[in-house]
């Protein structure tokens, strides 16, 4: 393994790379083995020189990269490679005949397509897309937690970022042997030590999610804290003492919902994470996707009202694109029934109300009505 690039300069190398063979296409294997990296590391660059313009996906599986007319200056500041090794020489595959890449970006950055084939729309963070920051912050090292509302967006964005990403699903059940592994009887009726999920990531150098960290025990999450402090490193005691050691790559973010029951970001969890991103639903985006303008109106004020107090819900971005699927296929009505109806108990005769006063009709919860 090479040693740790600095922020910014695995980024340059691989464009060097790419730039020295204009049109042809590389993999991240093929440039992790080039440059001595973990595959998740420089699958990480490689997404980070997608999101600036200076590189461009050409294949998904297995994901492939090419160089793009902004690619060059993203080269510039890179060090001088090494020779590749004989043994593995590099070979460029032939360049599908596409069309000519398109130039950088200059204003808003486009969609970004997650794992299920979704597209993400990046938001402001810090004067960056927020695609970009998560990555740079990957690279340097920081580790993130991401707060507010289900349904606001917080896994979307992580998984836009991180094509690498292993998620943890926690919750109060969420045990030691869920995160590092346990036991598991194998066919032939033995058993054999299964690696959990952060293992997994450690070894192969790659994201790891914490989605819904602090409904996970404190007791658990130690298990975790050696492999992010400058350790980088657990011991496997259900496994002979195994050591553990992580790759180049590997990077922890966590998920935290406060208003969810049993929800608790202890002293040392926050401590981990030096950044920490309150996260909320972007009703310009649900107004830009074509959402009902009524929807987003009501969804805004639920919002506000939610601030002073004066509500305990208001719709997400999750419920609003909801919300217009419902529309195309049962109508307009039907939807504002049913965002009524997926209001919390304590809330929904004040949410009745609103919508009521909104359409200008009298709207209750969906049900179903007389047999037919």
């Amino acid at each position: 393994m090479g040693a740790k690039a600095r922020p910014g300069e695995l980024r340059a190398r691989i464009a060097q790379i790419l730039v020295a063979s204009p049109g042809a296409q590389f993999t991240v294997t093929e440039l992790a083995r080039r440059l001595g990296h973990s595959g998740g590391a420089v699958g990480n660059a490689c997404e980070t020189l997608v999101c600036r313009g200076e590189a461009e996906r050409s294949g998904s599986k297995p994901r492939m990269y090419r160089s793009t007319s902004a690619t060059a200056t993203a080269a510039q500041h890179a060090v001088p490679l090494p020779p590749a090794p004989s043994c593995t020489p590099l070979v460029p595959r032939p360049a599908a005949p596409q069309a000519p890449a398109a130039p950088p970006p200059t204003g808003r950055p486009g969609p970004v397509t997650r794992p299920n084939g979704q597209q993400y729309h990046p938001r402001a963070l810090a004067q960056l897309p927020d695609v970009e920051a998560l990555r740079r912050l990957r690279e340097a090292q920081v580790a993130v937690l991401l707060y507010g509302p289900p349904g606001t967006g917080k896994t979307s964005l992580i998984e836009a970022a991180f094509p690498d990403l292993i998620t943890v699903a926690g919750d109060g059940d969420t045990t030691v042997g869920d995160l590092i592994g346990e036991y598991t009887q194998d066919t032939n009726g033995g058993y054999e030590f299964v690696y959990g999920p952060l293992v997994t990531a450690m070894q192969e150098g790659r994201a790891l999610l914490l989605d819904d960290a602090t409904l996970i025990s404190p007791k658990v999450l130690a298990a975790l804290y050696p492999a992010m402090d400058g350790r980088r490193q657990i011991q496997v005691k259900a496994h002979k003492g195994e050591a553990i050691s992580a790759a180049d790559g590997f990077y922890v973010i966590a998920g935290h919902n406060p208003g969810v029951h049993g929800a608790v970001l202890t002293e040392a969890l926050a401590s981990r994470f030096s950044v920490q991103v309150q996260v909320g639903s972007d009703y310009d985006l649900a107004a830009s996707l074509k959402i009902n303008r009524t929807a987003v109106r009501i969804a805004r004020h639920l919002a506000v009202s939610q601030q002073a107090g004066e509500v305990g819900w208001a719709p997400q971005l999750r419920e609003l694109i909801a919300f217009q699927k419902i529309a195309d296929v049962l109508g307009t009505e039907a939807a504002f029934a049913n965002l009524v109806g997926v209001a919390p108990l304590e809330d929904r005769d004040t949410v009745a109300e609103i919508v009521t006063k909104a359409i200008g009709r009298p709207v209750t919860a969906l049900t179903l009505g007389r047999q037919l």
